[in-house]
């Protein structure tokens, strides 16, 4: 008599010394422990292999994946320049793609993206579509269609975001307003692309006067250029106090923090912690990257972002958060495996954090979003970074394409 809809055997747990097996019914992790005499409708062997809960993405330009060939090369040399001096100008020549910008293409793009997040374990994405006079609701009607097709497989949180400015592009902060009727899940951001201080302000007033509104959280892309003078992290943190949006706020790349003098660095650590926004931090996608070990020193939750799929401003991807935190573990220099273990929690539990997902975890009454890895440890899942065995998502095993 099976009593269990997937029971996983022989599941090796991070934290934990002996191997268990793992319940799941109706959606939900029922048991944990060591020869569970329940059996289930599904039986997976584990085989000593290491099982997490799936993994979660909070930065993905999703709108915009596999687009590297329309917007042309001259972009990724000006935004990986030295110092990212050019940062702003290589988002001023991206936004040409969006001259062409249609659902069928966007949608059949999105698809793919999807099927390689399915393929790799990648069960929650935060996904970025642009909204302005040039790129209208195209992308976001698109990425709401996707969310709709991979329900039940891949949970979707869609941003509605002003990539060209909101005083600089008049009439984006109404289109935001649109998307979230239309059913954005997030206000979008991205206050340092705007020419003054002044206007920067606006810019995060604007977008904070939309959620407050609505009652939506906030990804807001800040300080994301080589000028240590930036000052739109700051910003943001004082507004989210001000409007009482503590938790629900995340801030995305803050690369400029790389090059802040020690006071002020540690200055805009307490606002952060005060407003408890967390970072997302995509060091493989630029030459510059938020400081992320002394962030997550002083207590700030911080994980890693995909941000980006063969586009403008980056030619790989793969939906892969393994060969994500892959990639970090080298340009950060987290090599010990005390620093492995802190990766992984930076695209699994850190990033669910950031992106507010309940029931997530791999405890006895958390949602079955798991993943069967080939590898029995941390390290050798990092070294490898292939596509896990088995991927399940809320409670079902995912047939995951081989090839995409």
């Amino acid at each position: 008599m099976t009593s269990l809809d997937i029971v996983i055997r022989r599941a090796r747990l991070r934290g934990r010394p002996a191997l268990a097996d793992i319940g799941i019914r109706d959606g939900t992790i029922v048991a944990l422990e060591a020869g569970l005499a329940q059996r289930g409708a599904v039986e997976l062997d584990a085989g000593g292999n290491l099982v997490t809960e799936s993994f979660v993405n909070p930065h993905l330009h999703l709108d915009k994946v596999f687009t590297l060939d329309r917007a042309g090369q001259d972009t990724l040399t000006a935004y990986h320049g030295v110092g990212m001096g050019e940062a702003m100008a290589a988002i001023e020549r991206a936004a040409r793609v969006k001259a062409g910008y249609a659902q069928d293409w966007i949608v059949e793009n999105v698809r793919r993206a999807l099927r390689w997040a399915l393929r790799y374990g990648n069960t929650h994405i935060r996904a970025f579509a642009d909204v302005d006079p040039q790129a209208g609701l195209i992308g976001v009607k698109a990425l709401l269609q996707a969310r709709v097709e991979f329900a039940g497989l891949v949970h979707l949180q869609v941003v509605a975001f002003p990539q060209d400015g909101v005083v600089r592009a008049p009439g984006s902060a109404d289109l935001v307003r649109e998307a979230i009727e239309l059913g954005a899940d997030i206000v979008g951001g991205i206050a340092w692309i705007e020419y003054t201080e002044a206007d920067a302000r606006r810019h995060i007033d604007e977008m904070f006067a939309i959620a407050t509104a609505s009652g939506r959280p906030i990804s807001m892309l800040v300080d994301d250029a080589g000028d240590p003078g930036l000052r739109t992290l700051e910003m943001l943190a004082v507004k989210t106090l001000e409007a009482g949006w503590e938790g629900r706020v995340l801030a995305q790349q803050a690369r400029a923090m790389a090059l802040y003098p020690p006071p002020y660095l540690y200055k805009v650590i307490a606002l952060l912690k005060r407003a408890r926004i967390a970072i997302v931090s995509d060091p493989h996608t630029g030459p510059l990257h938020a400081p992320v070990r002394t962030l997550r020193d002083a207590g700030v939750v911080v994980c890693l972002g995909q941000d980006d799929i063969s586009d403008a401003y980056y030619p790989y991807g793969r939906n892969n958060m393994l060969e994500v935190a892959f990639l970090a573990s080298h340009l950060l220099w987290m090599t010990t495996d005390v620093d492995m273990e802190a990766l992984y929690d930076m695209i699994t539990v850190d990033a669910a954090r950031a992106m507010g997902l309940e029931g997530y975890g791999l405890r006895v009454g958390g949602t079955a979003h798991l993943v069967v890895l080939t590898a029995p440890s941390v390290r050798e899942a990092l070294r490898a970074h292939e596509a896990p065995a088995y991927v399940i998502s809320q409670g079902k095993v995912v047939e995951t394409p081989q090839a995409v």
